[in-house]
């Protein structure tokens, strides 16, 4: 029977036959992810299973992003029980200090996740590896704790939509507004429990800092799995990561999707998610010259090379608003070090720019950006709900790192070709 991607991945980490969506099915795992916040609670829930020790210590990754470098004395507890726990367990890949980043933006240059992969994270935005062709998904601390004890756990193999990217993007669109496009066509729950699958002309041009931040915010749309085919582009990324064997993966001709969607790129303004949901998505020119007192580039979703280079033309030889605290997060050490071979962190601060270590800070409300009550933000994050980045008095407006940079030059959003 044709499979599709998301069927594909599934059936070659099962020994049962899967069937179609909404099989229940018992799967092997690629790796096990947790983070700071998250990850104190499956190592409670990992003792009371009575558990002696995690499946694998290769395959069992803590990352402490969130609130680190630790803000206050809770999150200091917080990171002490993840590193004692690393500790106790021999874990391989436990990060924190020089050596952390964003963990969706570390994982995928380390290697560690990679094509056909299945990977359970216990934070939504693990979906990100999808760009690389794994089935990634987030889940409870509870049953991350049961993955890190056992190796294994079960999925409802989800219904897939087809999202088909065709036509070329413009000069500041890319990725992050497609992606805004399509959460803003079928909803925040449009994909609730289902993979969502892009193929297309332009899903295969686009690069792979694109299909990451595509599929990072599947979950926006609610959905289980965002999974892009892996192809040439996509196993040269991983040899680069030091990965070998990885192969080509894609769906089988015949494959039966629920539905499809088309999003054609042609034409498209840069995209803007307006509060309290990221389906609420007008082009910037409907809400060009609404002021903002705050920038925030960065995060899990566009806190990439790719992105910072973009940001960085916008800025280069000009001067964030006075207005406007402009604050931008490399989201690994690596690219960190990149952007400063590269001079765009000199670009950043000579702009007027706070640039900040590869840290989720501000995107969860966490630290280094909190909004006041009244304030108004434009981030290249994921989430913009009522509260999300402090005050519930305030607001978030997602956009692509190139509408963000232009906004903090303005002191308001702009479209960045007026820049």
């Amino acid at each position: 029977m044709p499979a599709t991607l998301a069927e594909k991945i599934l059936q070659a980490h099962s020994d049962e036959q899967v069937t179609g969506p909404g099989q229940i099915v018992r799967c092997r795992l690629s790796l096990v992810l947790a983070n700071d916040i998250t990850a104190p609670l499956a190592i409670k829930s990992f003792k009371k299973m009575g558990a002696a020790g995690v499946f694998d210590k290769d395959k069992v990754v803590i990352v402490a992003d969130h609130f680190t470098p630790n803000k206050d004395i809770a999150s200091a507890e917080q990171v002490k029980v993840c590193r004692e726990f690393a500790k106790a367990m021999g874990l391989t890949h436990y990060f924190e200090g020089g050596n952390v980043g964003v963990e969706h933006a570390l994982l995928p240059e380390l290697g560690l996740v990679g094509p056909g992969d299945v990977v359970i994270g216990a934070d939504s935005h693990t979906c990100t590896y999808g760009g690389l062709g794994a089935f990634a998904t987030g889940m409870g601390s509870t049953d991350v704790a049961g993955g890190m004890a056992l190796g294994e756990t079960w999925f409802k193999v989800p219904p897939t939509i087809q999202v088909v990217l065709t036509g070329e993007l413009g000069t500041y669109v890319g990725g992050k507004d497609l992606m805004l496009a399509l959460i803003g066509a079928i909803g925040v729950s449009g994909a609730l429990y289902k993979a969502l699958e892009f193929t297309g002309p332009l899903a295969a041009a686009l690069s792979i800092e694109g299909r990451l931040t595509m599929s990072n915010m599947a979950i926006e749309a609610g959905g289980k799995a965002g999974l892009f085919p892996a192809d040439a582009k996509t196993l040269e990324y991983t040899a680069k990561a030091g990965r070998t064997g990885d192969k080509l993966l894609a769906a089988d001709p015949g494959a039966a999707y629920e539905r499809t969607v088309t999003i054609n790129a042609t034409g498209m303004e840069p995209q803007i998610a307006c509060p309290h949901l990221p389906d609420n998505v007008k082009p910037v020119s409907e809400v060009a010259g609404l002021p903002i007192d705050q920038a925030v580039i960065g995060s899990c979703t566009n806190g990439r090379i790719e992105d910072l280079r973009q940001a960085a033309a916008i800025l280069k030889g000009k001067k964030v608003s006075r207005n406007v605290r402009c604050i931008v997060l490399p989201a690994t050490p690596s690219i960190w070090r990149q952007a400063l071979a590269e001079g765009l962190i000199e670009t950043f601060m000579d702009a007027g720019c706070v640039v900040g270590p590869a840290t989720c800070g501000p995107c969860l409300g966490g630290h280094m950006g909190i909004l006041a009550g009244g304030e108004r933000a434009i981030a290249t994050t994921n989430r913009n709900f009522k509260g999300r980045m402090g005050s519930l008095e305030s607001e978030v407006y997602l956009s692509g790192p190139a509408a963000a940079a232009a906004a903090a030059i303005a002191g308001e959003i702009v479209d960045p070709a007026k820049v």
